[in-house]
């Protein structure tokens, strides 16, 4: 399992360094759909990467929020992190939230936030 762990966190890096090349783009030319599905992407392949790495199958967990509130059973300092800025979180990834380069950036930060929180963690 720690191998499928490891896939994931690595495709949210992944996914967290394409969002953040596309927000350094003249703001004119930022894609937002592009910084809004890899900040998702990057949230969702890091909380299952946390998950697969302390045994717990996903299977069913589709949504961020499930995702989020089985890392807080793990792991208290998971509540320390906000996502409230994330509108997509208790449904399945979808494009209906990536409409203004402000609301893209907010998700991006969380992800980026996410990104901190597992390396001070020592998670990847």
């Amino acid at each position: 399992m720690n191998k499928r762990a490891n896939s994931f966190l690595k495709k949210g890096i992944e996914n967290l360094v394409d969002a953040n090349e596309e927000l350094f783009r003249p703001e004119e030319d930022i894609v937002t759909y592009s910084v809004c599905k890899n900040s998702q992407y990057a949230i969702e392949n890091y909380l299952k990467g946390y998950l697969l790495k302390n045994n717990v199958e996903i299977g069913e967990l589709k949504t961020i929020s499930l995702l989020l509130e089985q890392c807080i059973l793990i792991n208290a300092n998971f509540k320390k992190l906000d996502f409230s800025d994330i509108d997509c979180k208790l449904s399945e990834i979808d494009s209906r939230y990536c409409n203004s380069i402000d609301k893209v950036k907010s998700c991006f930060d969380v992800a980026d936030n996410l990104d901190t929180f597992l390396r001070q963690e020592k998670i990847i």
